[in-house]
């Protein structure tokens, strides 16, 4: 029987014990089988360690003082074998075929670099009534060009270069626009992979944040742009 390649999936942990188990368990269950979970914790200060270390040996659980995702995501770069790295925020889901959609396009076409998949957007099923209310998703299922959907091919990730450790938030926009920048070669497909948890945390202070840093990251790109055209 053939060898099937080793995909690495690195999940970026902090203080995130409320939904990590679930995220572990969603790859735990991909019918794809060749896989190696590696886990980083940030500096969580709950109780995700302990939620974490709970999955041993089925996962690798590494710990670092917090630098924020960026330098998280890099790490467990630096830790894999996989000759195709994917990525899980902490509090999202994938769907069981996941990782087996995408192995497909793979074998369909050689030349991709990577593929991404839709999401599909829910209200974490904990949060009151209000706090749902709160909450609007104005396309349940969307196209999912964010990292929690691709899976991608480690020469490519590496030809593109790595996240930008200074960047605290809209560390994979930085990322996609450097790709963009460079032609990947990636394809969307139709189905939906991943499972986006919207919370108070997650719609409420990190998306607030997130607008200033957005600006210079597009204005870099641009920036970069002119300069490659002249």
């Amino acid at each position: 029987m053939e060898k099937k390649p080793l995909v690495t999936v690195i999940i970026a942990v902090y203080n995130c014990e409320k939904y990590l188990a679930q995220a572990i368990e969603s790859v735990l269950a991909q019918t794809y089988k060749a896989i190696e979970i590696i886990i980083i914790d940030d500096g969580s200060t709950d109780g995700s360690a302990e939620v974490a270390k709970s999955f041993l040996p089925q996962i690798k659980y590494y710990f670092q003082e917090n630098s924020g995702p960026g330098a998280a995501l890099n790490q467990g770069i630096s830790l894999s074998q996989g000759k195709l790295i994917a990525f899980l925020d902490s509090d999202d889901l994938w769907v069981a075929d996941k990782l087996s959609y995408q192995m497909r396009a793979f074998e369909s076409n050689p030349d991709l670099e990577a593929v991404f998949g839709h999401v599909r957007q829910f209200k974490s099923p904990e949060l009151d009534e209000a706090s749902k209310q709160s909450i609007q998703i104005p396309v349940e299922v969307i196209s999912g060009y964010f990292k929690g959907t691709m899976l991608i091919k480690r020469e490519a990730f590496e030809r593109v270069g790595w996240f930008d450790s200074q960047i605290k938030i809209g560390d994979f926009l930085d990322w996609y626009l450097r790709a963009s920048e460079q032609s990947l070669k990636s394809l969307m497909l139709p189905e939906v992979v991943t499972k986006r948890r919207l919370h108070k945390t997650n719609m409420g202070i990190r998306e607030r944040k997130s607008y200033s840093e957005y600006l210079p990251i597009l204005k870099a790109s641009l920036d970069r742009r002119r300069s490659n055209s002249k």
